[in-house]
């Protein structure tokens, strides 16, 4: 299999990874997300000990749910690519049968959005663009920290297409650059981070706050404008600009918070915003 996207799909409160494989036009989804979204257990230990069983019992009943499984790289919660359980949208519709959940027709019904979602978008990335915004209005973040979020994301993509272009893997070795430039900035690794901020699955940049965002923008900025001076390729080359450019977004928080008092890595997080949104509604 050709993979060409992996991405995040957002089910309620959940985050589904996913990858596209563009050459048979074909979504492929995380079994443990979606099985963590169909017994609503945010504890992925929790999800994917229900899906060692449920799988166990599927093999034994002759199902060939499992045997129509993809072992593909996913982004795990360490900030590194492992290999998990995925499958196309009709063998996820079969495991959604086998698993007794209230959740399980709004997966179905979301599932079908997605895909219908996807195929709009190749044709108009703007929709793609409209969907974030409104699903972060939806979890009532303020219209300052969209523009920030939707800034670095823009910074983040440059970032990322330049390695492309310079002889750096994608995955793996994204994702140890990706630590070099946070830890630099941060003094923190990414999972260190998350940790913090009591995050699971979650996306780490989705509950930053305003500062984090800022920074971290400045890091990448940085990152990339050092690594186009100095025409680095490959990734032993890369690791010089991402340490620089991290370190002089760290040079710019220690001033800020030298001036402010206030340390601008934080424990916040959004979830218990977005609980009292959807308790709200």
């Amino acid at each position: 299999m050709t993979e060409k996207q992996n991405s995040l799909a957002i089910f309620e409160n959940f985050n589904i990874r996913r990858y596209y494989d563009e050459k048979n036009e074909t979504w492929y989804f995380s079994v443990i997300d979606i099985i963590a979204a169909l017994i609503e257990q945010e504890d992925f230990q929790a999800a994917r000990k229900y899906w060692n069983k449920l799988s166990e019992r599927l093999k034994i009943e002759g199902s060939e749910v499992v045997t129509k499984c993809h072992r593909l790289k996913m982004l795990a919660q360490d900030g590194k690519m492992r290999e998990t359980d995925a499958a196309d949208v009709e063998t996820i519709l079969r495991l959604v049968q086998t698993v007794p959940s209230k959740k399980a027709e709004p997966i179905k019904l979301w599932l079908a959005k997605v895909g219908y979602e996807r195929i709009q978008e190749m044709s108009d990335p703007e929709k793609g663009i409209n969907r974030s915004r409104s699903y972060w209005q939806k979890m009532g973040r303020s219209e300052k920290w969209i523009q920030q979020r939707m800034m670095g994301q823009e910074i983040r993509n440059k970032l990322t297409d330049y390695w492309k272009n310079n002889e750096v893997k994608e995955k793996d070795e994204f994702a140890i650059l990706t630590n070099i430039i946070h830890e630099e900035w941060s003094d923190l690794t990414i999972k260190a981070h998350k940790n913090l901020k009591n995050l699971k699955t979650q996306n780490l940049r989705d509950h930053m706050s305003d500062a984090e965002l800022v920074f971290t923008a400045l890091a990448e900025l940085s990152t990339r404008e050092i690594a186009q001076s100095i025409e680095a390729r490959g990734l032993k080359e890369n690791k010089i600009p991402a340490k620089r450019g991290g370190k002089i977004a760290r040079n710019a928080r220690l001033e800020l918070e030298e001036k402010t008092g206030k340390s601008v890595v934080t424990g916040k997080n959004f979830l218990n915003q977005a609980k009292n949104k959807k308790r709200l509604e």
